[in-house]
């Protein structure tokens, strides 16, 4: 008889599915064979899991991180950060193609395959590069990239800048029917910024990223996918003005999606002068809050929170990016841009639940089944509890308090602005294939 495992009496929660109910999920090996009442599942398992007061939803999935791997071992592996991602409850991440060498040739992609087969906790799939080198001047082999696996192509810092470039990459990208993701930020704009332009930045003497900086080539990018009629995916929403802009192109049938972090949902820009000390004083210039595209003002926030709520962005993702210590124990000009997520992303998304910002079918909905519609035909059978479809499963509590300790995180990238913080709502197991591949320690199921 084969492996199975039964998670027994736990919220069963999908909302692409508008499954809402208590009761029991089978597993056998690495599919989802049953779902159903308490207590009536058709065989006795090998192991059960009693989920009772847990939600029970589809494994989270990850449209955004940085993996580092190759080149840059020292910030992250695909092993230790597929741990991590175990951790915050994602099953499957999608690696964007940053790294030296750039994920810009079949070589490269199978590399990072292999690899996430051989050491990853989780599934893997590779982001490909728009240009070589990320260079924004030749166009990749696109149709050997997407024969090779990748789920979309963005040359993710880099923005392409030539937009003649761009639009061919949207013509053939259209052809293959993925997603071009970009980074929008103009970077003779922002150049030399290091935080959002506003009161903050001026008064620590910082010179800002204005919010144009992004809009317009969020613009830019709109115009191009309206002509071509390609998929675009923006990352990382962070300004009002965006939310406005993609919300007008939705109106107009203009193939575009989105997506938004939990740091810039729940994070302004005051947060870069540092927690409040015991004494009351706050320290200015904490690097682990500096992030590009930089935490904004509460009024773009507040625009994040309504966008994800009436559907104009559909997804959060985490823009993992994870660094070592030497990068961000520095002055904060030279610090490194960047925050690990992975650990921390539902427990601080629960604070939107818990002040009734954001509903939790929303917010699971924002983590499964909307960003699998994203990546589309690579992940069809991804993002729902439905029999026959792999076993990919997180168990969530959303009361459990606990504070974050960076010291404690699996990924190599301690560098969290939440380090110390105490939040609401944690991952208690992830199931990946049908294998526990997380549980929480304090966990006695």
């Amino acid at each position: 008889m084969s492996a199975s495992l039964l998670i027994r009496g736990g919220h069963l929660l999908d909302p692409g599915q508008g499954m809402d109910k208590v009761g029991d999920l089978l597993i056998i090996e690495d599919k989802v064979v049953w779902i159903g009442d308490k207590g009536r599942a058709p065989q006795p398992p090998h192991k059960v899991i009693d989920a009772s007061g847990l939600i029970v939803c589809p494994g989270f999935i990850d449209l955004h991180c940085h993996l580092r791997e190759p080149g840059f071992e020292d910030k992250e592996t695909i092993a230790t950060g597929t741990k991590a991602a175990a951790r915050g409850g994602f099953t499957t991440v999608c690696c964007m193609p940053n790294t030296n060498p750039p994920l810009d040739s079949q070589a490269s992609i199978d590399y990072v395959r292999k690899t996430a087969e051989a050491d990853g906790m989780v599934r893997v799939l590779p982001i490909g590069c728009v240009t070589k080198g990320r260079q924004g001047k030749e166009l990749t082999e696109m149709f050997e990239l997407g024969n090779a696996g990748v789920v979309g192509f963005s040359d993710d810092g880099e923005p392409v800048s030539n937009s003649r470039i761009m639009c061919l990459a949207m013509e053939y990208s259209q052809n293959l029917g993925l997603s071009i993701i970009d980074h929008c930020e103009d970077k003779e704009f922002s150049d030399g910024g290091t935080m959002n332009e506003g009161w903050v930045s001026a008064r620590l003497g910082l010179k800002g990223i204005p919010s144009a900086a992004e809009e317009i080539i969020v613009a830019r990018d709109l115009a191009l996918a309206q002509l071509t009629s390609a998929r675009l995916h923006i990352a990382h929403v962070s300004t009002k003005g965006s939310v406005d802009l993609i919300r007008r192109a939705k109106e107009k049938g203009i193939t575009v999606t989105s997506e938004v972090t939990p740091h810039h949902l729940t994070l302004s820009e005051e947060r870069v002068m540092g927690l409040p000390s015991v004494n009351g004083h706050q320290l200015a210039y904490d690097t682990n809050a500096k992030v590009n595209p930089p935490l904004r003002t509460a009024e773009d926030i507040s625009s994040l929170i309504d966008g994800l709520g009436d559907g104009v962005i559909d997804a959060i993702a985490t823009d993992h990016a994870p660094h070592t210590s030497v990068d961000k124990m520095c002055e904060f000009g030279l610090a490194a841009f960047g925050i690990s997520g992975l650990e921390t992303a539902f427990a601080c998304l629960m604070s939107l639940v818990h002040s009734g910002e954001l509903d939790l079918k929303t917010l699971v909905s924002k983590l499964t089944f909307a960003p699998a519609k994203i990546i589309g035909s690579k992940a069809s059978e991804l993002g729902a509890l439905r029999v026959g479809y792999p076993a990919d499963i997180t168990l969530l509590d959303p009361n459990k308090e606990w504070m974050v300790d960076s010291q404690q995180f699996v990924s190599k990238g301690r560098n969290t602005p939440f380090n110390g913080c105490q939040l609401k709502g944690k991952v208690m197991a992830t199931v990946f294939a049908g294998n526990i591949v997380y549980k929480d320690n304090s966990w006695k199921a």
